[in-house]
């Protein structure tokens, strides 16, 4: 005789994710869906989890991921479901897969152990059609890229992504997005923006957002809100009163945020984007004249940061000699044995870009700003991380322990969000601004994407120094009904799945 349930979680203080306090009840799982909340007596079940009083919420939705690459290696997501993460949406700043079909159906043949959606990425688009030119599209060139995004979108993908402060998107105008915004939205997509700027110009970056979704129809979500220059440390009121602004007028603007002070990104940010166009970053260094030049802007840049030297940058990954990651520019400088200060550390820039470029991590921000931010009723948490082979590189710790950093320091101890607003912003604001109908909520005849944990327990314990470390208090943690973390181990199933977006 088949059991009532497949998994029975008794005894548990519900987290709906709708934000309401949270209430006592159990929660039955049967078939990959939620069938009953509430009191249940006598009934049978596969598995019976005895919450003891933890916390069962939705499972997490990290709205801003980079796995393409890493899910190949790591279908399971090791690093997101310790974090309890069982939704993520990537393809953000611009870069996805080409060929969304072909790219779901490979990964779901792989066993995926969490579910994904994809965004399709602006500069995927232009790269395809255009290269790194550094020139505005043609007509002819607009209407092939937005062929382009048509597909994407009628494969599947949640929405369309830029990534303005990187090539070749960088060399776009504001007509260009709005042309491509439009193919997305025609599908119901979201357009989701890593914005020209993020400090010193920022109002005019969320501007040029905020007309995009307009214009387009469609809603906007800001990637990864901050303020990333010490020179504006603070500002972010402007922002967010530029956003609630244009909340007020009737365009859904909404952001995503990391709880960390540091971004990271790649090392060719520093330089000015004219000089990486066409992929000629070695060719231009090779030349005197526009190697001063490069050299020129970038002092400049760094002055305009507030930043006295590039101590605030540290070396993630470099393929060309690993005993320089986990170290700053101003450390390598030295290391090569030159005398510090900017000049010859942008000589340091020059030559690890020489060598194939880096990964990095950058401290940008200040707390003001993150709290503000944080605190803001739109601002959804995400990780802006990566499927992690442990053990390799210096990276991010994000990509470990957003979640459980959220809810360790900004709920428990610096009492930033209520932990009933701290999950509504992992679980049901994400799911209403991708139109994820059946996830974010824990209600029947919801898929059972579910997380339990102890809020006085769950900790995240990567750091700069040692990133390598996975979350702790995730105690159990089911995708589409079946647990893929038990009792804090990881099991071999892989009940994830693609959700594309339903036209």
């Amino acid at each position: 005789m088949a059991a009532d349930y497949d998994v029975l979680i008794r005894k548990a203080r519900v987290l709906d994710g709708s934000g309401n306090p949270w209430f006592r009840a159990d929660v039955g799982v049967k078939d990959g869906h939620i069938r009953t909340v509430g009191k249940i007596g006598d009934a049978s079940a596969t598995r019976t989890i005895d919450a003891r009083d933890r916390i069962v919420a939705p499972g997490f939705i990290d709205v801003h991921t980079h796995i393409e690459g890493g899910v190949e290696r790591n279908p399971r997501g090791d690093n997101f479901l310790l974090d309890g993460v069982t939704t993520v949406i990537t393809g953000n700043c611009g870069s996805s897969e080409m060929n969304l079909a072909a790219w779901f159906d490979k990964i779901e043949k792989l066993g995926l152990g969490l579910n994904v959606a994809s965004l399709v990425g602006h500069n995927t688009v232009r790269a395809e059609v255009m290269g790194s030119a550094n020139r505005l599209a043609t007509p002819e060139e607009i209407k092939r890229m937005q062929s382009l995004v048509d597909r994407a979108m009628r494969d599947g993908a949640v929405g369309f992504s830029t990534g303005l402060e990187y090539i070749p998107g960088t060399y776009s105008n504001t007509a260009e997005v709005v042309a491509l915004a439009k193919a997305a939205a025609a599908h119901g997509g979201v357009y989701t923006s890593h914005m020209r700027d993020e400090g010193i110009h920022e109002i005019e970056a969320i501007t040029e957002a905020v007309n995009v979704g307009k214009e387009a129809g469609m809603t906007v979500e800001i990637s990864h809100l901050k303020i990333d220059r010490r020179s504006v440390w603070g500002a972010s009121d402007q922002s967010l009163a530029l956003i609630e602004k244009s909340r007020r007028e009737g365009v859904d603007v909404v952001a995503d945020q990391y709880p960390y002070d540091r971004a990271s990104t790649n090392l060719g940010i520093r330089l000015p984007s004219w000089a990486l166009a066409e992929g000629k970053i070695k060719e231009r260094l090779a030349d005197p004249a526009t190697r001063r030049k490069i050299a020129g802007e970038m002092k400049q840049n760094l002055a305009q940061m507030g930043e006295p030297d590039y101590s605030f940058a540290t070396v993630a990954r470099f393929a060309s000699n690993a005993v320089y990651e986990g170290k700053t520019i101003s450390e390598i400088n030295v290391l090569k044995g030159r005398a510090p200060g900017v000049v010859n550390e942008i000589e340091t820039i020059f030559d690890l870009m020489s060598a194939g470029g880096a990964s990095m991590t950058y401290h940008l921000m200040g707390d003001v700003d993150i709290e503000r931010i944080m605190r803001y009723p739109f601002t959804a948490i995400a990780s802006d991380g990566s499927i992690i082979q442990l053990g390799a590189g210096n990276p991010h710790p994000r990509s470990y322990g957003t979640n459980a950093r959220v809810l360790a320091e900004y709920v428990r101890t610096r009492g930033v969000l209520t932990l009933e607003d701290a999950v509504r912003r992992m679980t049901s604001l994400p799911a209403h601004t991708f139109s994820l109908h059946d996830r974010g909520l824990i209600r029947e005849g919801m898929a059972a994407d579910l997380v339990v944990f102890d809020p006085a327990r769950v900790e995240d314990k990567a750091t700069y120094i040692k990133p390598h470390q996975y979350a702790q208090g995730f105690d159990f943690v089911l995708v589409n009904g079946q647990l893929v973390v038990d009792d804090g181990k990881l099991t071999p199933a892989r009940p994830g799945q693609t959700l594309r977006h339903k036209q």
